[in-house]
Formats: structure tokens, sequence, C-alpha cells
């Protein structure tokens, strides 16, 4: 079989983000979690108490995918919903002890993936390419939150 000829900029960087998802799923899976289970349980860890509807519009799924999501993690000890004094039907979603354990260290992956990831570049050409994608991102909409 031919390997695949990228031949423009958004092929390469949507090579790069496929091996960045490629190494971050087998640090996600070493911990029994879908690659949607754990951005949901990192968003927790970062925003405590937030409501299924701000983790719907984050993670751009539906209400129902979000309530599978968090069903799922509740059922392995790793999240807990909390119903508000006074609205007991607002509930508002927390990752446990056990949940934030098992998510720790993840940042610290990444970060390890990345570099491996621009290994070939040194530290003036990885300066000039953070600077290009910032110069890009800048102008692109904003996921909502």
């Amino acid at each position: 079989m031919e390997e695949p000829q990228f031949t423009s900029t958004l092929d390469l960087l949507r090579w790069i983000g496929w091996a960045q998802r490629k190494a971050g799923e087998e640090w996600i899976r070493e911990r029994e979690l879908s690659h949607e289970q754990s951005f949901v349980l990192g968003y927790l860890v970062q925003n405590p108490g937030a409501i299924q509807r701000d983790i719907a519009e984050i993670t751009r799924t539906s209400a129902a995918n979000v309530s599978g999501l968090v069903q799922g993690l509740e059922r392995r000890g790793l999240v807990e919903r909390r119903t508000e004094p006074g609205n007991e039907r607002s509930k508002r979603v927390y990752a446990t002890d056990s949940g934030a354990a098992l998510i720790s260290g993840f940042d610290s992956a990444m970060a390890a993936i990345e570099d491996t990831l621009l290994e070939p570049l040194d530290t003036e050409e990885r300066a000039a390419l953070h600077a290009l994608l910032k110069k890009i991102t800048a102008v692109l909409p904003r996921p909502s939150r």
C-alpha cells in the first residue's frame, strides 16, 4: 500500500492532530475511558459544578449524549450530580476525588506527546510555528461555552 500524499497545509495539520489523538487515546484507554469521557471528566475537574447544558455546548453534542456520558461516569463513581439548594430540578455535576485522581496527569502526558511530535523542530522553529498558528487561530470563531 502506498503512503498517503499530504500536499496541503491543512492535510498536514490534520495528520499531526491524528497523531496527537492516537497517542492520547492510549493514555485514555489505559484508564478504561473513552475520549469523550476523559474530556468531560477533565472539563469537570477544571469547571466543578457545571450543568449538563454547559457540557453539551463545550463538547458540541446533544444533551442526551451528555446525559449518557455523565451516567456512565457516575456509575463508576467518577462524577456525582448534586441538586441546587432551593431548586431540585437543577443539577450540577462534579468530578469525585476518584475521578480527579484518574484523570490527573493527562496534561503532563499531552505535554510529553507534544514534545515528541515537535521533536524534529529546534526552539526557534517551535516558536515560529506557535506564532503562526496563533495568528491563524486569532481570527477563527471561538468554541461556545
